[in-house]
């Protein structure tokens, strides 16, 4: 029989979805199109994604458009299409659609607005007319003494609202068409306590918080009412979200109470921070741009400035490597382990393994990542990659050459752009010679040898790595000249410098005339 955990699920793990299940876990990514998706909002769909794989449940995307204007255009597709890439398949929601549409909360306003009625009649919500001018005269003055204006149960009594105004006169203000929010009536005296999965036990006095605006003037709710309503019914068990949302679930808690669907509210998950490399702070797009990483998944084009932001994916980086460095910042296995496919990440992962604190984000430790999923791709795979650089720069080379080159390299790569520029000389000559390296090695006696071995090279059969190191080193010994002085300088005649894998292997890639005329154009240029 499987154990069953504290989120109250079977330890029996499986990646295959059953949303036939009754008791299959409900999960939601509910981004706004504000702005590219940023990493820490990939881990968010990431960390949804493997619960709901692992517990057989369904992984939903919803669209949080409500505050339009902050809404940018494109953004929406952005994020379906950084999803795609990691390989975070969408079970219901947009573009996939399902049960419950719209996905787009900018298609559901009526659906919200029934709801906010229902609090107003129930008296767990009131109208409020102060207009944004008055407003911001209040907190000014607050300012003025020292202290932060907050709209609660302190001051809604001798504000403009439907709590103090006599009903006639809010009649009239409706009847007149001033512009009007809801807002919710914050209970005063009352400790809203909330078992987290990742933190624990959360009690916050009601008291201390404000009176937050549910619908606003223009019709369209805010988000604590559309994500509420929302989760409600779309039937969400878990609520998995950043720890910047943690403040907003106490109002959450009291809004599921209000509008009577206790028994239905999901469990909360609130995930820790993604740090600055530094430990302090919120990663960002301005720590990105300072170190010379990327904070968003894909490039990202600014509509409004033009401003390209890198991406990843364009950065080089494999989607799978990508997902397993963010599994790993703020969840730990519970072993050594690092290396993990996606459908081990599914049979692993545990909220309760998820940490409380923040995670430190290490540019270094990306590419490390990315460096081991490098290393372990195969060689024809790297091959129809690097094909594209080697077309791109104007070359030619069939599939069997690239393969070799990149076995040969890719150990000291941790990008296919980087075994470009290890393998370069492969095919582009030297423009130039190390010329520290060419005053330590090239000695007056270094042309007549490089000549000695051309013609060695040029009569050699087969042409292999294999024969041609036989039969160099033959010679060298016969000569009694050190492996030393002809080896440097022939790498520095056949790649410009004093890198690279084996010496033979390079001149077998090469072929018998590129090598011959490499030599022979570095001895009358050094």
């Amino acid at each position: 029989m499987a154990e069953i955990n504290s989120q109250g699920y079977g330890e029996e793990p499986s990646g295959n979805r059953q949303p036939d299940r009754p008791d299959a876990p409900r999960v939601r990514f509910a981004p706004s199109p504000t702005g590219p998706l940023h990493i820490g909002g990939v881990r968010t769909a990431l960390y949804n994604y493997l619960f709901a794989r692992r517990y057989r449940g369904t992984f939903i995307l919803r669209i949080e458009d409500t505050d339009r204007q902050r809404y940018v255009p494109g953004t929406e597709e952005y994020i379906v299409e950084s999803l795609r890439w990691c390989g975070i398949d969408i079970d219901e929601g947009v573009p996939a659609g399902g049960p419950y549409a719209p996905y787009r909360q900018s298609e559901r306003s009526g659906i919200y607005q029934s709801y906010a009625m229902k609090l107003l009649d129930s008296g767990h919500a009131y109208l409020a007319f102060d207009s944004p001018e008055e407003l911001d005269g209040l907190r000014r003055e607050k300012e003025q003494q020292g202290e932060v204006f907050q709209y609660d149960h302190t001051v809604r009594n001798s504000l403009k609202n439907s709590l103090s105004l006599p009903s006639g006169e809010v009649d009239k203000l409706i009847s007149e068409n001033v512009p009007r929010v809801v807002r919710f009536k914050m209970p005063a005296g009352r400790e809203v306590a909330v078992d987290d999965i990742i933190r624990g036990d959360v009690r916050v006095d009601a008291s201390t918080l404000d009176d937050k605006v549910l619908l606003k003037a223009d019709g369209m709710p805010t988000y604590h009412l559309a994500n509420v309503a929302d989760d409600y019914l779309m039937k969400i068990t878990h609520v998995i979200r950043g720890e910047e949302w943690l403040p907003s679930l106490p109002l959450h808690v009291l809004l599921y109470e209000a509008l009577g669907w206790s028994e239905a509210m999901p469990r909360f998950a609130h995930l820790p921070l993604l740090l600055k490399p530094g430990g302090q702070g919120k990663l960002s797009k301005r720590d990105g741009d300072k170190l010379g990483f990327p904070v968003f998944p894909l490039e990202w084009k600014d509509p409004s400035t033009g401003e390209i932001s890198p991406g990843y994916r364009e950065s080089g980086y494999f989607p799978e490597a990508f997902l397993n460095l963010l599994a790993l910042l703020g969840w730990n296995p519970g072993t050594d382990k690092e290396i993990f496919s996606l459908e081990e990440l599914i049979r692993e992962f545990s909220l309760e393994r998820v940490h409380h604190s923040g995670a430190r984000f290490d540019p270094e430790k990306a590419r490390w990542f990315n460096h081991q999923y490098l290393v372990a791709t195969d060689d024809p795979t790297l091959a129809a990659e690097l094909k594209k650089i080697v077309v791109e720069k104007g070359y030619e080379a069939e599939g069997r050459k690239l393969e070799r080159i990149c076995s040969l390299v890719k150990e000291r790569a941790s990008f296919v752009s980087e075994i470009w520029e290890q393998a370069s000389f492969f095919f582009e000559r030297p423009g130039k010679y190390d010329e520290k390296l060419v005053k330590k090695a090239w000695k007056q006696s270094t042309p007549g040898l490089l000549e000695k071995i051309a013609g060695i090279i040029a009569a050699i059969e087969p042409f292999t790595a294999e024969s041609l190191s036989l039969e160099i080193k033959s010679c060298l010994e016969k000569e009694e000249i050190g492996m030393g002085s002809a080896m440097i300088p022939l790498r520095l005649a056949l790649v410009g410098e004093g890198r690279g894998p084996d010496l033979f292997t390079i001149m077998e890639l090469l072929g018998r005339q590129e090598t011959v005329d490499r030599i022979r154009i570095a001895i009358e240029k050094t």
